[in-house]
């Protein structure tokens, strides 16, 4: 185990947690009936780099991550009891049963992300809207939860959503950064930014803690934490996935915590 992690949960680390996102290890895995690349192999790698998590969205069609992933990984994270565990998901399609099983079978579960994706969406493209989703949630937060398991609402930069979120029990939202990354470098970069820092001081206003995801990479990472205050974790797959077949896997995990530690300075 690497004795520089912490959990997202340590104040005193002073930085945002990198959640290392592996679905497109797994994807690539899914070509052949070969089994490599290696999914928990790959986790072991990210662990060892300084990586502060693991992040899995296992999809019903089981497109990439598949049950038995989500199984072998919280088993693997036994060994690595100061990292993460956070599966991302619709809680109206398989998330549920898979929270379950992994907490039937008393492997470890930190947090799940809870996602308003279609079963044939490519990716995932919005967040949640109130009210009009309020009463389907806030049973499945609160079983999950029942669980001991900390919830992450997806959300879009929405300040006047936050509350609604609140209301709801759950202890996290992650913005939906796709608008923010698409923006990176453009004319509207900054009036997209500001809208982020918003809805960040929205949500810490209300108590919540804050986490972030979809398109941030190691060109834009850095600006986004330097002007959004409190992220207490990033969670990136297709980037880093991309760059580590260039870098290597354990380069590329360093170099997005530089990218951390670049935007938020010594602790």
């Amino acid at each position: 185990m690497n004795p520089l992690l912490t959990t997202g949960l340590d104040a005193h680390r002073g930085h945002t947690a990198l959640s290392v996102n592996l679905n497109k290890v797994a994807l690539l895995r899914n070509q052949r009936a070969l089994g490599i690349p290696s999914v928990t192999r790959a986790a072991t790698l990210a662990l060892q780099a300084g990586a502060h998590g693991i992040t899995v969205h296992p999809r019903p069609d089981q497109r990439h991550i598949r049950s038995h992933d989500v199984f072998d990984l919280a088993a693997l994270m036994q060994d690595w009891p100061q990292a993460e565990v956070n599966i991302e998901g619709n809680p109206l399609h398989n998330l549920m049963d898979v929270i379950r099983e992994v907490k039937r079978r008393g492997l470890p579960l930190h947090q799940c992300t809870f996602v308003p994706d279609a079963m044939d969406q490519a990716t995932s493209d919005h967040g949640w809207q109130f009210p009009q989703d309020a009463a389907v949630l806030a049973p499945l937060i609160a079983e999950a939860q029942s669980l001991g398991v900390r919830v992450s609402l997806f959300m879009d930069p929405l300040p006047l959503a936050m509350r609604a979120v609140r209301e709801l029990g759950a202890e996290r939202v992650e913005l939906y950064t796709e608008s923010y990354a698409s923006a990176h470098g453009r004319p509207e970069h900054a009036a997209v930014l500001a809208g982020f820092t918003a809805t960040a001081h929205a949500a810490l206003n209300e108590g919540l803690q804050l986490n972030a995801g979809h398109d941030l990479n190691r060109d834009n990472l850095s600006d986004f934490l330097r002007a959004v205050p409190g992220v207490q974790e990033v969670s990136i797959g297709h980037a880093l996935i991309a760059d580590a077949l260039e870098l290597g896997l354990a380069e590329t995990v360093r170099d997005y915590l530089r990218c951390i530690h670049r935007a938020q300075g010594p602790t």
